[in-house]
């Protein structure tokens, strides 16, 4: 059988590097905390230390067995290699154009900046508290929302005590900062 009917698409390794959900808006730098830095920085050495190598073994020992077109071990192997080579190369680049910033030097401000906790109130009463972190590291399960963000983008540089509006999917909706807090200078995040 011709090689060219058993070997596997490279095309689609070069498509997907950034989904668009991740994807930053054109001109923009991305932002992160020292946080968010390590932690995508931890991820991308365990990938390249620990994982890949991991996996490059046992293709190569697969690959030893002879046949490959049944050989579920390579196969595997050569599907999660590509998915590793993926992550690094996306690691890589948001690493390379990431603009670390410390919400710390913030501490004790009363402003909307990258980084903040703010508590807010919409206007049927409800309070929500949101803390505003980069693409790659806000968690919505733990109240963390993006800068590029509806919620993030109307908060951004208000001031306690100031009514802001927001775009959200039922309409304009007028908020009012509530609170903002800071990490303390040294406190991790």
């Amino acid at each position: 059988m011709s090689k060219a009917f058993t070997r596997e698409s490279d095309a689609e390794d070069d498509d997907g590097d950034v989904s668009p959900s991740v994807a930053l808006p054109a001109g923009s730098k991305n932002y992160m905390t020292p946080e968010g830095c390590a932690r995508l920085r931890a991820e991308f050495n365990t990938l390249m230390e620990v994982e890949r190598p991991k996996i490059v073994d046992v293709v190569y020992w697969a690959a030893s067995n002879g046949d490959r077109s049944e050989n579920g071990d390579y196969l595997y192997g050569k599907k999660r290699l590509r998915e590793i080579d993926r992550r690094i190369r996306f690691l890589t680049k948001r690493l390379e154009i990431a603009e670390v910033v410390d919400p710390s030097v913030h501490f004790g401000s009363d402003q909307v900046f990258f980084g903040a906790t703010v508590a807010y109130e919409d206007a049927s009463g409800q309070q929500r508290t949101v803390t505003i972190r980069g693409i790659d590291e806000a968690d919505t399960s733990q109240g963390q929302v993006s800068w590029v963000s509806p919620i993030a983008r109307a908060l951004l540089k208000a001031r306690v005590g100031d009514v802001v509006r927001l775009q959200s999917p039922v309409g304009m909706q007028d908020i009012e900062v509530l609170h903002v807090n800071y990490p303390a200078p040294g406190a991790a995040a």
